[in-house]
């Protein structure tokens, strides 16, 4: 869609930074498949990488990042993906931290077709997509693994187990879920404003 009106910012970088410091060691890049070496995460937050239009409807894409004073807190995404995620994976982490049981998560395709990936997951490449997560909580920490027939469990990043890091993941996937949320109605409303826009034709 081109030649759309501007849409508002939404700077989730900011606003959704939580800081890792003062939480028990946390480690990604542990798959044995990683392009990269272990790396401690001294803190997380999301980015909204693009917000486009998918098969006639408003799309956005988001990625979870972290940074670490390893390497001068340059941030590195860890995960992305579609508007869809955030809710049930918050629900999922919720729930396996504070009953201490694993918890599968399966990912459904967006369409029969599978032509676009819902979470792709950036450990071990540019971009894999993902059928399912494992969260496996343990005493301190809950490690996010990938999972297929395939290649078997990947452990792909940890996050901490403690109450005060769950209160701020939830509010601040609360918060970015209401931004995101906002930002597809507002796309709505400009691709029905563009395509009630008239088309002049040249006489």
């Amino acid at each position: 869609m081109t030649d759309t009106p501007a849409l508002s910012d939404r700077n989730l970088e900011a606003t959704t930074h939580i800081s890792l410091k003062r939480e028990p060691a946390c480690f990604a890049f542990l798959s044995a498949q990683s392009a990269a070496a272990p790396l401690s995460i001294d803190a997380i937050n999301l980015d909204l990488a693009s917000a486009d239009y998918f098969q006639g409807r408003a799309s956005l894409w988001t990625t979870l990042e972290i940074r670490s004073g390893v390497n001068g807190e340059r941030p590195m995404a860890l995960l992305g993906f579609d508007e869809s995620f955030l809710r049930p994976f918050t629900r999922a982490l919720i729930e396996a931290a504070t009953t201490r049981a694993a918890y599968r998560m399966t990912i459904l395709p967006d369409a029969p077709e599978g032509r676009r990936c819902r979470v792709v997951e950036y450990v071990t490449g540019p971009g894999k997509a993902l059928k399912e997560l494992v969260i496996q909580p343990y005493e301190s920490v809950a490690t996010i693994a990938a999972t297929s027939r395939k290649d078997g469990d990947e452990t792909l990043f940890q996050l901490p187990r403690t109450d005060n890091f769950l209160r701020a993941f939830a509010k601040m996937s609360y918060t970015a879920d209401q931004a995101l949320h906002d930002l597809l109605s507002e796309m709505e409303r400009v691709a029905r404003r563009h395509k009630a826009t008239p088309v002049e034709t040249p006489e």
